[in-house]
This record gives C-alpha cells, sequence and structure tokens, in this order.
C-alpha cells in the first residue's frame, strides 16, 4: 500500500540540479500537476531528458519559460521556440538525441545494461567524441545508458500498491522512463483498489514506483 502524496510534496523532494526524465509526447502523457508544483517552488539547474519540450506554457514548456532548465536531452525541440531560443542564447544547452537512440539508452539504463550499438548518426555530427565499434563487418556508435535521479510519469490509473496503466499516446514514454530513475514519481488519473486493472494492462509494475500523487478533489 503507497500512500498517495500532494504535488507539493513531490515537488520538494527534486532539489535544484536534478535530472529529471519525463514521460509524455508534445505534452500529451505528461505529469501537469507535478510540473506545475516545480514551476510553483522555482527549482533551477535541472537537467530534463525527454522527448521533447511540449509547447510554451504547456508541459515541459512551463519549466522552460520559468527558467527552471539548465539542459534538455531531447529528440527535437521545434515546438517551442523558447526552448530555441535559449538553446540559441547560451541559457540552455540542448542535447539533440535521435528518437530510437533516445529511447534505448534510457531502456539500457533501467534494464543495467553499459550501453546500446547504433548505426544512426555515424558519418554525421553525432559522432562527435564517441566510440565506433565494428561488428560483423558494420560500423556502430556505442551510446551510453541515461539514467535520472527522477522520473516523473503519467498514468491513466493506478491501484493502492503503485501498478500503472497507460491510455493510448501516453505509453509513450512513460513506462520506460520508470524504469531508469532512481526515484520515480507518478501522478495517475485515479486511483482504485488491486484488482481493478487488470494483470495485462499493467506496463509499470507497481515495485518501480516510489511515490504516487493524490487526485484532486474533483476526482481528476
Amino acid at each position: 500500500m503507497k500512500q498517495a502524496i500532494k504535488a507539493e510534496e513531490a515537488a520538494e523532494l527534486i532539489p535544484d540540479g536534478a535530472t529529471l526524465l519525463i514521460g509524455g509526447f508534445m505534452g500529451v502523457g505528461t505529469p501537469q500537476r507535478i510540473i506545475d508544483a516545480i514551476v510553483a517552488k522555482g527549482t533551477r539547474n535541472l537537467t530534463v531528458v525527454a522527448n521533447d519540450t511540449a509547447m510554451p506554457d504547456r508541459g515541459i514548456g512551463k519549466l522552460i519559460s520559468a527558467d527552471c532548465i539548465s539542459k534538455v536531452v531531447a529528440s527535437h525541440i521545434g515546438l517551442n521556440p523558447e526552448t530555441q531560443q535559449k538553446m540559441i542564447s547560451g541559457e540552455i544547452e540542448v542535447d539533440l538525441v535521435p528518437q530510437g537512440t533516445l529511447v534505448e539508452r534510457i531502456r539500457a539504463a533501467g534494464v543495467g545494461l553499459g550501453g546500446i550499438l547504433t548505426p544512426t548518426g555515424i558519418g554525421t555530427l553525432i559522432e562527435d567524441g564517441k566510440e565506433r565499434i565494428t561488428v560483423d563487418g558494420q560500423d556502430f556508435l556505442l551510446e551510453t545508458p541515461i539514467h535520472g535521479d527522477f522520473a516523473l510519469i503519467a498514468s491513466y490509473r493506478a491501484d493502492y500498491v503503485g501498478n500503472l496503466e497507460y491510455s493510448l499516446t501516453a505509453h509513450n514514454f512513460n513506462p520506460v522512463m520508470a524504469l531508469a530513475g532512481k526515484t520515480v514519481i507518478a501522478e495517475p488519473h485515479s486511483i482504485v483498489p488491486v484488482g481493478v486493472i487488470s494483470p495485462d494492462s499493467v506496463k509499470t509494475p507497481g515495485i518501480l514506483v516510489d511515490h504516487l500523487l493524490e487526485r484532486q478533489p474533483d476526482g481528476s
């Protein structure tokens, strides 16, 4: 049985300078209330690992607008002009990683691998500073795992022991992020008794989840 915490309590767990793995895709499936609480707390110098930085004032974009982030590791920033402007001005360091490589590097961290081998990026700027390894006559880049101090994820439902169920595009990045964070904080839409969620629907087992966000008074 996990004791649900408030969004403000979750934000208090996250210190300045932490590395956050944040689930979602274009703001869909992103833990909005946790992000709002981090912004309200005024946390600074965060490194955020995510697929993207959403849009201004939406999802991770709120952290960008509030100057909470010093570094972004993402597959693209094309929908957020604020991220682009801050990268150009030097306010934020941006490490652009091909999407498939990004997912696999996070998964490698979660399952204890020393890295992954991928041909993606060979002969481009992506290769700079990386080791090239030849296997059966084909060249690959060695990409290292990406770990996080915290994984902040959103789910459709959680049960009382923290098993998580996702809905539709909220599957994007959330389950893999839950594998690679030292502390996993989940923001479910609803919390239900054990047994309500079918075992086949559990994509993140409760053993991986450290904290659940309590529901808002309106049940959302």
